[in-house]
């Protein structure tokens, strides 16, 4: 297990599926402070700014040191461009150790494969079932970042 994993024990559906990128739900105060300690550098918000949330995350994220970027992923609106809106966020990621999470990780899990299928050159079924793997529950989420991403890729 990474040093970036270790810092979010009892995080819902935490995994690495990139070097260097840890996806998940809501983390706490604490898991951010652990994510700085372990070489941190991004959180990627995919939760709707409404959602509540048991802090103030944009604030603590900074207050860590960390950078704050949000691409809200909002349940019931989400289109291809809400995808092609995250593919763009991944690929400034590269090379740098992130944290991507909404509440539970389900649609950060299903925005993450495009990236995989485009630019790490995943096969469809492989990244649909990495995607389930670390959180992915919704066929429609699915079924819209396959699109996307088959649009790119075919």
């Amino acid at each position: 297990m990474s040093a970036l994993l270790a810092a979010f024990p009892g995080l819902p559906n935490a995994a690495e599926p990139v070097p260097g990128w840890v996806t998940g739900g809501q983390p706490t105060e604490q898991q951010l402070k652990a994510f700085k300690a372990a070489g941190g550098e991004v959180v990627l918000d995919n939760r709707d700014p409404m959602e509540p949330r048991p802090f103030d995350e944009p604030g603590a994220v900074r207050a860590a040191g960390l950078e704050y970027i949000s691409v809200p992923i909002v349940h019931g609106a989400v289109t291809t461009d809400t995808m092609k809106q995250m593919h763009h966020a991944l690929q400034r990621l590269e090379r740098k150790k992130a944290l991507l999470h909404c509440s539970s990780g389900n649609r950060t899990a299903a925005a993450l494969i495009p990236y995989l299928m485009v630019d790490k050159k995943m096969e469809q079924e492989d990244a649909v079932d990495l995607a389930m793997s670390i959180g992915l529950r919704s066929a429609d989420l699915m079924e819209i970042a396959v699109t996307y991403a088959s649009g790119l890729s075919g």
